[in-house]
């Protein structure tokens, strides 16, 4: 059951740590594709860690078939707020449809990933944060599991935002950078370095 309700801003000096519901949602994991990567983000987002709105970006009946199918039984209250980024739809449909020509076609999770990953691209900082994972090992894990064709483009390691704009640019045949190639450009560590 999930109770859409209205924000609450949270006063306590320590923030909620994720830890817990994400133990709670792994003890209802239904041993799928993703269910580990689903539980992190849930958890994350709901202790306010990283860019993702409620539910993930996902509308309420989606986010309710995300948890039907990954933790069934598990019941998780959602607090909605409303935001309207109509301002960038058309950078997230380029994005999703980026994204969704990649997936490996093995789970309907894909299509729910591909949309939370473009929302989180909507957001300004590194991708793996703005999702609220832990690590940015787990965004390639995200990204090699889903989208294994776009993860094998990434021969670099590229930071995961700068590289999907990259290669809508490609494919777009728009030239943003002047540096003839990646490796002789004075904004290679921006693009390339660690992203702590």
């Amino acid at each position: 059951m999930i109770i859409m309700q209205p924000t609450v801003i949270h006063t306590t000096k320590t923030p909620p740590q994720p830890e817990g519901l994400y133990a709670e949602l792994m003890s209802h994991a239904a041993g799928l594709p993703n269910d580990e990567l689903f539980a992190q983000l849930i958890a994350s987002q709901t202790a306010g860690i990283g860019a993702l709105p409620p539910g993930l970006g996902l509308n309420e009946e989606v986010f309710a078939a995300l948890l039907a199918r990954h933790f069934p039984n598990m019941q998780l209250v959602i607090r909605r707020t409303t935001s309207d980024s109509a301002d960038r739809e058309l950078e997230h449909e380029d994005v999703l449809a980026l994204i969704l020509e990649h997936r490996a076609d093995l789970d309907v999770s894909e299509i729910w990933m591909a949309e939370i990953v473009t929302t989180a691209c909507m957001a300004s900082d590194h991708l793996w944060q703005d999702l609220g994972l832990w690590t940015r090992k787990y965004l390639t894990e995200l990204m090699t599991q889903n989208f294994p064709t776009l993860a094998a483009k990434n021969t670099q390691d590229m930071k995961w935002k700068k590289f999907l704009y990259k290669q809508l640019c490609e494919k777009e045949e728009i030239r943003v950078c002047r540096a003839p190639s990646c490796e002789v450009c004075a904004d290679y560590q921006k693009c390339f370095g660690p992203e702590e």
